[in-house]
């Protein structure tokens, strides 16, 4: 058997031991503390289901795509081992322009404002 056979092997084996033992193992009695929605040890002081500020998102939203930006323009020193060093730059500022574009809307708009 070669290398790659083994480990498939062993890691459908190790899975099929884990999904046993993950519901052979767990405790399904259920108490009042495990029912309540919150397990934290005091009595919850209104309803769990209040509407979510969409500023969270907005805010989850920009990080996530700035994080992005980050991630895509991490290897661009490396860009001027190409046949043509200027084409990810371009690439780079497009889309730099593209998202301080957004931000800048997002600004003028007053989607950046907390509290109104």
């Amino acid at each position: 058997m070669n290398l790659i056979t083994i480990m498939i092997c062993i890691t459908i084996t190790l899975s099929i031991i884990l999904m046993l033992v993950a519901h052979i193992l767990p405790d399904t009695s259920p108490d009042f503390q495990k029912l309540s929605p919150y397990e934290c040890g005091f009595d919850p002081m209104g309803s769990a289901r209040l509407p979510f500020s969409l500023h969270f998102f907005l805010v989850a939203i920009l990080f996530l795509l700035f994080d992005l930006e980050i991630a895509l323009l991490f290897p661009l020193p490396w860009a001027d081992q190409f046949s043509l060093p200027m084409a990810p730059y371009m690439y780079a500022m497009t889309l730099i322009i593209l998202l301080a574009g957004g931000l800048a809307y997002e600004w003028v708009q007053g989607g950046l404002e907390w509290a109104k």
